[in-house]
């Protein structure tokens, strides 16, 4: 019998080889959290990340996308399950120790300082390790050089997908082993879209592992190496990207037609 909690669509386990599996960086372990007393958003997820992974989360509004990354960064108090990195049970820590540990975090709205240059926003990136800053600034401006060849310039008077580099800069200054990303696309044109979605695929394929929730589901998986299709706070379906963008039944009920590849 199958356990009431499961979606139809979940993917059955692979069978066993016999070798070790390699242990993720990153995993959420029948994950509860909520906002409010006695109100759950999550309703035991699970997912993980294996290094160098760019994962990908989707599905409706609600189904709790957000409050999954927000909860394994330490944002929101973890109900019950465990959030692990690597071998560690993390969950309980705050968001400041996760950074010391090893994660970085791009939040959807307010990400930049914006009366801040890009070069103050990447100095705040740093406060802690200020000795580090300069090989961590070349680093990162030389994956985005226009950070450095604007360095002087405002982040008010950036647009929005400019913000959302600097903000991935910003939290790349303390080399994280793995980046959350919540919406990187939101109410951007598909132009600026694209130019975020393609910042993205480079910091990953720097060897940072990637976790990132968005809207915008084609786009997402189609980076994504694998995902996740949340629902009503459970990981309803998982697999390649290119899978979960071609299967009849995730296009039916979670992404429309739009998602259907060649279209």
């Amino acid at each position: 019998m199958s356990e009431p909690t499961q979606s139809p669509f979940a993917v059955p386990a692979q069978a066993s080889t016999g070798a070790p599996a390699e242990r993720p960086v990153l995993a959420s372990i029948d994950l509860v959290s909520g906002y409010i007393p006695g109100v759950n958003i999550l309703n035991g997820c699970s997912v993980h990340v294996a290094k160098g992974e760019l994962v990908g989360i989707i599905g409706p509004n609600g189904a709790g996308k957000s409050t999954l990354i927000k909860t394994m960064f330490g944002l929101v108090p973890v109900r019950s399950g465990q959030v692990l990195l690597g071998a560690d049970d993390i969950s309980s820590l705050p968001a400041h120790k996760l950074v010391a540990r090893g994660l970085g975090y791009v939040p959807q709205n307010n990400n930049v300082f914006p009366s801040l240059t890009i070069e103050e926003n990447l100095q705040m990136g740093m406060y802690l390790r200020p000795k580090e800053y300069r090989d961590r600034y070349e680093a990162i401006t030389s994956m985005f050089p226009v950070l450095h060849d604007r360095r002087h310039q405002k982040c008010g008077s950036l647009s929005g997908g400019e913000r959302q580099v600097v903000a991935m800069g910003r939290a790349l200054m303390t080399d994280p082993q793995v980046l959350f990303l919540d919406e990187p696309s939101a109410g951007l044109s598909p132009i600026m879209q694209d130019s975020v979605f393609a910042s993205i695929k480079t910091i990953n394929d720097s060897g940072v592992s990637i976790l990132m929730v968005e809207q915008n589901a084609r786009s997402c998986l189609e980076i994504s190496d694998r995902g996740y299709v949340l629902d009503q706070g459970r990981d309803a379906y998982t697999g390649t990207g290119h899978d979960l963008l071609t299967d009849p039944k995730v296009i039916e009920l979670y992404l429309g037609t739009l998602a259907r590849v060649g279209t």
